[in-house]
């Protein structure tokens, strides 16, 4: 087998607002292909981190990575699901879908063929035509991810995406979400609070220390897919991952 590859890369990353240190020398890689859960206490500066990936904040030392160049959203493809519903109002599930393939100006007929494909993969098909105000929190989310997934991004950022869902759906889009990946090979770097999500959807976990913020350990999760939870194999690295975080 191979080796993979480096896709991320997080050298020395520190970022203070005003004289409140929030993450501290954080140094890490992200493997290409990888599905990264991050967790850690409430708290402690996972969104800080997310948002330092996507130049939302600057940082205030060190540097980020993506192939070997400095992060740059405005000339790298990354895609970024948020909590909540980030759909456009405006605009049709159909549209919503192609909104970010129209700001890469993509070629029509690729176009259609990217949505087409999603929809179809999101189970939305035959609610393209809908408007967002029609839809229920899970269809909503299913968008966003039909959305990220069809600019084929480099880096898929997600930050507690199904948090405010009920357990039943969540386990759907967690669903959905490793047949996506496992399918595109994307990057993707999952930002949660709940320890059983990150157990159930990540191959590595990093557990993160609490404010000022930096790597305490990562995980290599190897439990076979689909995931039990109920599982002696899965428990037990659950409560592993919870004994750090308690422990910080």
């Amino acid at each position: 087998m191979s080796e993979k590859k480096t896709k991320v890369k997080v050298n020395h990353l520190t970022k203070k607002f005003g004289d409140l240190l929030v993450l501290n020398d954080m140094s890490f890689d992200v493997e290409d292909g990888d599905l990264l859960c991050v967790v850690g206490p409430t708290g402690c500066g996972k969104t800080t981190f997310l948002n330092s990936l996507t130049k939302i904040y600057d940082i205030t030392d060190g540097e980020i990575l993506l192939n070997g160049e400095q992060v740059d959203p405005k000339k790298q493809n990354i895609a970024y699901i948020f909590q909540g519903d980030s759909t456009m109002p405006w605009l049709t599930v159909e549209e919503n879908v192609r909104f970010g393939l129209d700001i890469k100006k993509i070629p029509e007929a690729r176009k259609k063929e990217q949505v087409d494909k999603y929809l179809e993969i999101v189970g939305l098909s035959k609610y393209r035509k809908y408007y967002p105000k029609q839809l229920s929190a899970s269809m909503l989310q299913r968008v966003s991810i039909a959305r990220a997934f069809a600019t084929e991004p480099e880096l898929l950022l997600m930050d507690e995406p199904y948090g405010q869902l009920d357990i039943e759906l969540r386990f759907k889009l967690e669903d959905e979400l490793v047949k996506l990946w496992q399918m595109t090979g994307t990057t993707v770097l999952f930002i949660t609070h709940n320890i059983e999500e990150a157990v159930y959807l990540g191959n590595k976990i990093m557990v993160l220390t609490n404010k000022p913020t930096t790597v305490k350990k990562t995980l290599i999760n190897e439990l076979p897919r689909p995931r039990d939870i109920a599982a002696p194999e899965f428990v037990k690295l659950r409560n592993e991952v919870t004994e750090l975080i308690k422990w910080w």
